[in-house]
């Protein structure tokens, strides 16, 4: 956790509604360092649903392996998350650590061990002493209470230099339901089906297969739409919650994707997950550029977004930014090496509303003092119209300076 803050972080954060059936508290049980708070305990009223989504790495974690095996089920007790080691590549004792911590949980709370939902992160490769759980769920347990959103976002960080937390609102049968949100990420950010860390909670009555379906749907558009440095987490988990104490309020089970609910509740799901997957790459590990790139004109939407991550994920044009270089030669190199349907000559490049490229050759009213005055701003647009169709999909991710070789050239130390 740097004592820096990234100067994309933002100027305020939310004010959280309590969410009605959730309840968290955080200990520092020396998982790493000593006397920082590193575990978080959420826990969740009788019924509340659950729903996931998990890396797609074929180096999981054993807390990824562990929620994926439950998740079916679609009902939760509670959450234990873990800062400081991610419980990854550890074997055996892995396995043995994510037994042990449920069971510690599941026993102070009186709950069954397969409704106990477990996400660790930080360092791969080295055991995590399960056994610290034990010296603090007593207190863990005592301290639940009305959700401390930041408090709960910091028991999270690693490389993180601020909590990430975002909310919003909806109307349902004429009554307020609430969707809070929080993440971790900073580093080793190219989603593949979820984000480092992200844990979703709603009032909401929502069926579990309802629920599966509305996360796994909006996690296309913000989690699996970012990217710092291109590399997938063992660790990547989305768990989305609902208590169902809305309905106590007179707001009736979603429990069909036919109800026509669900737009409103859609929305303003994709509203948190956005906002919380854009705070992620504004914090990125040494940014200072936030970076959206805009892919139209392709052939398919998918296509789009292949051509959109090759850019994205470019050190050269990533570093081009970082030097607030107006080099649109580096985003065509990454369109033409993506793979995708692209045409030289159709190919037109915009940085913000400046438009550097047309026609497959430079634009004849290229100034570069305007381009370069775009890339000197703190958020930047980088358009590509391939001119072929009408696929179109935006990605987002940030500079890459000297400071993230910095950083993760001392992580485990």
């Amino acid at each position: 956790m740097s004592t820096t803050v990234s100067p994309l972080a933002p100027k305020s954060f939310p004010d959280m509604p309590d969410i009605e059936g959730v309840q968290f508290s955080t200990a520092a049980a020396g998982i790493k360092y000593e006397g920082r708070t590193d575990v978080l305990l959420a826990t969740v009223a009788a019924g509340t649903t659950i729903a996931g989504v998990f890396t797609n790495s074929k180096c999981t974690s054993a807390p990824v392996d562990w929620c994926k095996a439950r998740i079916g089920a679609g009902k939760a007790a509670a959450l234990l998350v873990n800062s400081g080691n991610a419980n990854a590549f550890t074997g055996k004792k892995g396995y043995a650590a994510v037994e042990l911590s449920a069971d510690i949980v599941a026993k102070s709370l009186g709950s069954s061990k397969d409704e106990i939902f477990l996400a660790s992160t930080g360092v791969i490769g080295e055991p995590l002493p399960a056994e610290k759980f034990s010296d603090v769920v007593d207190d863990l347990k005592a301290n639940q209470g009305s959700a401390n959103w930041l408090e709960a976002a910091k028991a999270i960080m690693t490389t993180d230099t601020y909590p990430k937390i975002s909310t919003a609102s909806v109307e349902l049968d004429g009554k307020t339901v609430a969707i809070n949100g929080i993440a971790k990420g900073a580093g080793m950010i190219a989603p593949d089906m979820a984000t480092m860390l992200s844990f979703i909670f709603t009032d909401a009555a929502v069926a579990p297969d309802v629920l599966q379906n509305l996360l796994a749907g909006e996690t296309c558009n913000s989690f699996n739409a970012v990217t710092v440095d291109s590399d997938t987490s063992t660790s990547d988990t989305v768990l989305l919650l609902a208590t169902g104490a809305a309905a106590e309020r007179g707001v009736d089970p979603v429990t069909s994707m036919d109800d026509q609910r669900l737009d409103v509740l859609r929305a303003a799901l994709a509203d948190v997950m956005v906002d919380l997957a854009h705070q992620i790459v504004r914090d990125g590990e040494g940014a200072r550029k936030f970076v959206e790139v805009r892919v139209e004109g392709a052939e398919t939407d998918q296509s789009a977004k292949k051509i959109a991550l090759a850019i994205a994920n470019s050190p050269l044009v990533k570093t081009a930014v970082a030097g607030e270089d107006a080099n649109w030669g580096r985003v065509v190199m990454a369109v033409g090496k993506a793979g995708e349907p692209a045409d030289r000559d159709k190919l037109a490049i915009w940085f913000g509303d400046i438009r550097v490229a047309v026609e497959g050759e430079r634009d004849p009213d290229y100034s570069e003092a305007a381009a370069s005055a775009v890339m000197k701003e703190e958020d930047i647009t980088i358009k590509v119209d391939l001119g072929l169709s009408e696929g179109k999909s935006s990605v987002w991710t940030c500079d890459l300076t000297k400071e993230y070789v910095a950083i993760n050239g001392d992580y485990r130390s």
